[in-house]
Formats: structure tokens, sequence, C-alpha cells
């Protein structure tokens, strides 16, 4: 990995404790997800992939196509992406450490746990033991979602987590699954939950809402609520909280990049096309895998996997039932598998990611020179850690649990129904 003065710099003052401990002796810039926003805010319009590390071949590809287009980037896995994914909370990091270092990537990278599920009261003990043991593991930047309880629990849960993520670390917050049309976010649970954890020093760099996506919009047409998502980022603007994009299988590339030109947002989830990619299935313009006549997924020759492996894998999803979204299920029990390919199928698995994430990239979310822009807020801070956006603006006193509790009461509490919080 080709060094400067500059660089050295950047290692030495860019990487968070919990980073030099973990990879004392890395030159890989892995920082905190508070660099990543605040670059896609100085380019302005912009927006990047975060995108989820389902195999290493992702990783790898997302970390070239980066590189490539100078942008800052977000590699993450969800929580519940690490009961069925050979990478988790506590390998995602030494995955990104020791690609980079491989392939000479020198861009800012935040590795993300995405949707930290809290869905009652009762996960809450494990979350305080849990939180602190991923950060120690190398997450620089995490989603504490507890969208799925009441407005008033989500609040108390996030501020009660808080305590244990550290101050410079990235933070989302979250106030609606992913739904579909139904149970969309509005001003006021968006506003409730952004002001109380002002009102408590608490200030997140992201807020995800349910503003209209699901997988399988295409067949809709609906897809992202851009004036609905607009108007929200611009209600909770004095507080200093970008959007994070949930959902983007299913919405094409002019809505996304519609988001990234109209509304505050500065990151994107791409989980499952990512994963179709590296794998060789055919997917269009939105993100979605292209079936043939019999439903079925479509390979394309010579790309991807190998011919004979798609074929052991298919064979082992209809064993077992699997179809569709479930085919996910297949990533923990292949990943060997795929890795014991010939280099040259493995390279073109990484490849074809790369080339994707480069056009979203470059071609809809607007990133391009972003990851220039982290190092020089690295540099203008002299620190890893940028500090917070916002600033204290509520009264505590009028933010109690007992008021949180009074005030929930006046919100809309249809949530419509469940989501998947894979993507």
């Amino acid at each position: 990995m080709a060094m400067n003065a500059e660089y050295d710099k950047l290692i030495q003052i860019g990487r968070p404790p919990n980073i030099t401990r973990r990879f004392p002796h890395s030159k890989a810039l892995i920082v905190s997800g508070k660099v990543i926003d605040r670059a896609l805010l100085a380019k302005g319009k912009a927006m990047t992939i975060a995108a989820n590390g389902r195999n290493s071949f992702i990783i790898r590809g997302a970390l070239q196509a980066a590189q490539r287009a100078d942008a800052a980037l977000i590699i993450e896995i969800a929580r519940s992406e690490c009961n069925y994914c050979p990478v988790n909370f506590y390998n995602i990091a030494m995955h990104v450490d020791v690609l980079c270092n491989e392939l000479g990537i020198t861009v800012p990278v935040a590795v993300h746990a995405d949707h930290y599920g809290i869905k009652s009261e009762i996960d809450l003990p494990f979350a305080r033991m849990e939180i602190p043991s991923i950060f120690d593991a190398g997450i620089t930047s995490i989603a504490v979602d507890a969208s799925h309880m009441p407005d008033d629990m989500n609040l108390l849960a996030n501020i009660e987590l808080n305590t244990f993520i550290p101050d410079w670390a990235g933070l989302e917050t979250e106030v609606g699954e992913i739904k579909g049309d139904m149970g969309l976010s509005t001003v006021e649970d968006a506003s409730f939950l952004i002001k109380g954890l002002n009102a408590h020093g608490i200030h997140p760099d992201w807020i995800a809402l349910n503003n209209g996506t699901s997988h399988g919009l295409e067949v809709s047409g609906l897809g992202i609520q851009v004036d609905l998502t607009t108007g929200i980022h611009n209600a909770i603007a004095p507080y200093g909280v970008s959007g994070a994009q949930h959902g983007t299988s299913g919405n094409s590339s002019d809505k996304l990049r519609a988001i990234a030109e109209n509304t505050n947002t500065t990151k994107a989830n791409v989980a499952t096309a990512l994963q179709m990619i590296s794998w060789g299935v055919e997917v269009n313009d939105y993100g979605n895998a292209i079936l043939d006549t019999d439903g079925n997924f479509k390979k394309i020759k010579d790309q991807g996997m190998s011919e004979e492996m798609w074929e052991r894998m298919t064979a082992l999803a209809a064993k077992n039932g699997w179809k569709g979204g479930n085919y996910k299920n297949l990533n923990l029990p292949f990943d060997n598998f795929l890795h014991a390919q010939d280099r040259a199928i493995r390279d073109r698995m990484s490849k074809g990611v790369e080339d994707f994430v480069y056009d979203i990239l470059t071609k809809v979310f607007n990133a391009e020179g972003t990851a220039s822009l982290a190092k020089e807020a690295i540099l203008q801070a002299g620190s890893y850690d940028l500090g917070p956006k916002g600033k204290k603006i509520e009264d505590p006193a009028e933010w109690t649990r007992e008021m949180i509790i009074k005030r929930a009461k006046t919100l809309t509490t249809d949530k419509g129904p469940e989501g998947d919080f894979d993507d």
C-alpha cells in the first residue's frame, strides 16, 4: 500500500481507539460513521452505499469500487444477517481490514452494525452486554432499531442503550420498519424520537424512516416516497440529522437518484442485489433478480459462481423449500464451497459487485470524490471524533420518562403490518 505523509497522519489520527487496539499495525483507514456522513454532506445532494457484506466477495468488490470512485464507503451487516451469513458483527471489521490492506484501499470506510433490533424490553439486558463487545470487535457505527416497539418504548430504549455506544461512533436511529405503503412514518413520530433524544444530549447522525419501501415495489410502482421523506427531513433539520435509506431493492435508479438530490439522505442500504450479483444472478435496474418463466432466478453464464456450484446451490434450496428471499439462507452453508472455486471465478464474483457498486456511486448516488472530503474532515478536526452535528435544543424536564410516555399517547399508533429488516 503506497504511503505518503498525509495518509500516515490520517492513519495516526483518523482511526478510532477500538480500531487501533484491534488492528494496531494496519494501514486501513477504518473510521467512524460520522466521518462518512460529513463527507456526503460536504459534497451535497449525495449519499453513499452501505453495502451489506453478506459474503467476502461483496466486501471486496465494494471496496474496490469505492477506491475507483474516490468515494467514502460503509460496509455493514444487519443483526438478523449474522444468523445466516458467514460475516457477522464479530468478524466484519476483520474482513474489511484484511481486504483494505491486501488491495491497497485508501478510502475511508466505516463498519456499521445495521438494524440492531430491540423488539421488547426483554432484549435490553443482552444488548447492554453485546453492544460494547461488537465495538471491541471493530464496529464503528450502529443503528439502534427499536422501531418494532411503541414510540415511547422506542425512544426510551434508544436513551438507555446510548450509554453503551462510544460518543465518537456513528449513530442511526429508526422510526419505521420496512412495510411498503402502510404505516408510513410521519413528521410527528420522527420529531418525537429526535426531540426526545436531543433532550437527553443524544444527536444521531442518521434517522431511518418507513417511507414506503419494501421488496418488490417495482410491481406496484410506488417505492420510496420522496416528498414524504423531504417533508420529514425538513422538519427535523434544526437537529442536524441526516437520512438513512433502507429497502432500496425494488426502487429504480431514477427513484434513488431523486432521494439523493431532494432529501438529506447520506446513507443507502443495499443488500439483496449485491448478494445476487456476487452469485451471478441477473438483476434489473430496480436491483431485483430477474426470474425465468418458471419463477426461478436466472443465472448468467460465465458470471458469478460456476455453473456447477449454482446447480448445487439451487438443489439445496429446492430440498429445503427455499425460494425468493429465502435464498439468503444459502450464504452460510455455501461459503466454504464458494471460496474453494478457482481464482478466476472468485475474482469475477467480486468484479461483478465492483462494477455494479461503482455505477451506483458515480451515476446514481453522486458519491464520487467524497473519500477526499472525508479525509479533509479528519485532518481539519485533527481527530477521529468529529463530534455531534446537532446541539441541545429541547428541555430535559419536558422529556422525562413520565413525560415521554404521556407525549407518546398523542401519536398515531397504527404501524401497519410487519416488515423485512434485512435490506
